[in-house]
């Protein structure tokens, strides 16, 4: 059994998803991160960052991961599913990965924070992460224009994006003119496995359609940004 120690966000989602595309066994430990539980001794003692999420793997020892692509590579190296095993197969879905990991995901986040949490709207600093951000969904597409998948097949590699990318309108970032990503990220959405863990620890309506939802989502950000 698994414990997952989460929050409805991207980097949660990259988790939850690929337990679910796995079908490992799980249990899911909602953390509030607007009380700040992530920063508590015990949460620390498995993340010394204190970040979500984690997972504490108890087959056959407790055995804590932190870092969402560290734990994606873990899962997939304990089922043998979802990277591929020969060295160049395996490089490939890594390199997508960590360009997730090291792009799309802080650019995307730092969208977010200037474009919706920040209270001071700096124009500049929303436009570079936006545009950012933007280039980097078009570097997405030209691949996906060469392959069905990131990789040779579907792998975390497809997940650790798509769960950033599927938030482009909340980030303000165009998906205009992108046929191959879009072609992605609606194949991705078919995927039942997919749908459930987007749905971990609870689903969060669509906020570009909930006013009041969208300004308490964006509330407890903005206490997120003081710690």
């Amino acid at each position: 059994m698994i414990d997952l120690y989460t929050a409805p966000t991207p980097n949660g989602h990259k988790a939850s998803v690929t337990l679910e595309e796995l079908e490992l066994p799980y249990r899911v430990h909602a953390i509030d991160l607007s009380k700040h539980v992530q920063k508590e001794e015990w949460f620390l003692a498995l993340n010394p960052n204190g970040r979500i999420p984690v997972i504490v793997d108890h087959d056959p020892d407790d055995f804590a991961v932190f870092e969402t692509g560290a734990i994606m590579l873990y899962l997939a190296e304990k089922t043998g599913r979802l990277l591929p095993t020969d060295a160049k197969g395996r490089s490939v879905v890594v390199q997508w990965l960590m360009f997730q990991m090291g792009g799309v995901g802080p650019m995307m986040g730092q969208a977010n924070v200037f474009h919706r949490y920040f209270p001071e709207k700096i124009q500049p600093a929303i436009d570079r992460y936006q545009n950012e951000s933007r280039r980097l969904f078009e570097v997405l597409d030209r691949r996906l224009g060469e392959s069905e998948w990131l990789g040779r097949d579907f792998s975390i590699a497809d997940i650790a994006n798509w769960c950033w990318v599927r938030t482009y309108k909340w980030s303000g970032v165009s998906r205009d003119g992108l046929p191959n990503l879009a072609r992605w990220l609606d194949a991705i959405k078919e995927r039942p496995a997919c749908r459930r863990g987007v749905e971990v620890p609870f689903k969060v309506e669509n906020l570009m359609k909930d006013e009041k939802g969208a300004g308490k989502f964006a509330e407890n950000a903005q206490k997120m940004l003081q710690r």
